[in-house]
């Protein structure tokens, strides 16, 4: 259940009614919007939702009770319907403008990521991306640097500006990428790890969660759930496409995703046509169509020598590519009511 206060509620008012619901033994979270604050009661049970309603409904300053029937309380639209923005070093994920992040799949070696991080920054991108920890089907595959990767990141970015987005495998690491990173990327593999979701919902760094490849929506969206259960609010979902039958394409990207989180939830959607597709001839159509679609942002794999590329060179562009890939996104963005 979510109550909406009024305009006119204080502090004092909000805190009132958080001490009384915490005293009853529910959790509360708190929403503070532009407008309005709601705060949300999560435990309750349903024979107990119309005596908390009918005694917090006859305050004056609170506007309504809601009850919730989805299991995702917090990242649900209601909680937040004015929508969720992230600001990343100035960079707003969810805001008026669409947000761009490119970047190699791996960081390989300080030469192979300053020239994609110069390169993308150049074309315009916002955020670089980078695995400093890469999972991979097979044990024998390259699986990053680790913590070198993280400090070659880190060293882009003082060099570009661009804040840097890369993955976290393990909660044994949440701490460390935390140090480098200004987004931490939860992959496919991973979106289900419960323990995991946990572990970075307990810091405010945002958190960027990949859809499972198997997974059906309102998994991914119980997913975030975990996160910001635990805490931490600044989430974003990403869909990098689900395995279906097809195998011409890497995975099947879900367009209908993007307008169906819109619907759901008030968390920023970014759109992965990389993994989404796994051909890099078809990445600069897909990611156009998200945009259209509704999706906040990009995220594209673009390394300067593709065919050498230690890990997904097929579906990574080259930096001629992706600034082809811009223009045409600059002259999309106007026609759907959004800029870079």
């Amino acid at each position: 259940m979510i109550v909406i206060l009024t305009s006119a509620a204080t502090e004092r008012n909000r805190e009132d009614i958080v001490e009384n619901l915490e005293s009853r033994g529910y959790n509360v979270h708190v929403s503070v919007g532009v407008e309005k604050t709601i705060i949300g009661i999560i435990g309750i049970g349903p024979e107990e939702k119309a005596e908390v309603a009918d005694q917090f409904e006859a305050l004056p300053f609170v506007e309504r009770c809601v009850p919730i029937s989805a299991p995702y309380k917090l990242v649900g639209k209601a909680f937040r319907p004015e929508g969720t923005r992230i600001n990343v070093r100035g960079i707003v994920i969810g805001g008026e403008k669409a947000v761009m992040m490119a970047g190699p799949c791996t960081v390989e070696s300080e030469e192979q990521l300053m020239s994609a991080a110069r390169a993308v920054k150049a074309a315009g991108a916002h955020i670089l991306r980078g695995g400093a920890y890469k999972p991979s089907t097979s044990p024998y595959s390259f699986h990053g640097h680790g913590v070198e990767a993280l400090k070659m990141l880190a060293a882009a970015r003082e060099e570009t500006g661009m804040p840097i987005i890369t993955e976290v495998m393990d909660v044994r690491d949440v701490e460390t990428v935390c140090e480098y990173a200004d987004i931490l990327q939860i992959g496919t593999r991973n979106s289900q790890n419960y323990n995991l979701l946990r572990e970075v919902g307990k810091v405010q760094t945002p958190v960027m969660l990949k859809r499972g490849m198997s997974g059906k929506i309102d998994e991914w969206l119980q997913a975030a759930e975990y996160i910001a259960s635990s805490g931490n609010y600044n989430i974003m979902l990403c869909e990098r496409g689900i395995r279906t039958f097809e195998t011409y394409t890497r995975n099947t990207f879900d367009i209908n995703a993007i307008p169906a989180i819109k619907e759901l939830s008030h968390l920023p959607i970014i759109a992965d046509p990389s993994h989404g597709t796994g051909k890099a001839s078809l990445v600069s159509a897909v990611t156009l169509a998200a945009f259209a679609a509704g999706a906040d942002g990009a995220i594209v794999e673009v390394h300067p020598n593709p065919e050498k590329a230690l890990k997904d060179g097929a579906q990574s562009l080259t930096p001629a590519a992706f600034e082809d890939l811009m223009k045409k996104l600059a002259g999309l963005l106007p026609v759907v009511g959004r800029t870079l």
